[in-house]
């Protein structure tokens, strides 16, 4: 089978939600007829992924194939680069929160506990302070 005639595309998985389909974001640039500006365009093209091993942010090649389905036309030749950056699932991230908001409760534990001495020290002093305000605020009217 002759396949050097078939288009060929690199783009970023945008989503892998379909089984054995995932759908591929091709950027692009064309002028703007009237104002000759580069502008940035994206095309979605849905791809035939048949051992579903790509994941969101991958960098994938795709070579044009017969029509699979309605709107699958391509098909994911190899991955050229993968994301570090994975989508998380729901469970793994409640399990970070509640790490998190244990370590959070932990330190404002010790800030209450360490900050329960220095309130009583630092009250008298703002009760101090609260008296000598008023009496500068007179003397502004009064000018």
């Amino acid at each position: 089978m002759v396949r050097n005639n078939r288009k060929v595309r690199t783009g970023r998985v945008i989503s892998n939600k379909m089984d054995k389909t995932v759908v591929v974001a091709i950027e692009w640039r064309q002028q703007h007829p009237v104002y000759k500006k580069s502008v940035r365009k994206i095309s979605k093209l849905h791809a035939h992924d048949p051992e579903n091993r790509c994941q969101i942010g991958d960098i994938v090649n795709l070579m044009e194939t017969r029509p699979l389905s309605k709107t699958k036309r391509w098909r994911v030749t190899d991955i050229v680069n993968t994301d570090d950056i994975r989508v998380m699932s729901p469970e793994q991230v409640e399990v970070l929160e509640d790490d998190e908001t244990k370590q959070n409760e932990e330190a404002q534990v010790e800030a209450t506990n360490s900050a329960g001495k220095e309130p009583e020290e630092s009250g008298q002093a703002d009760a101090s302070s609260d008296e000598e305000e008023p009496a500068s605020t007179e003397e502004e009217e009064n000018n």
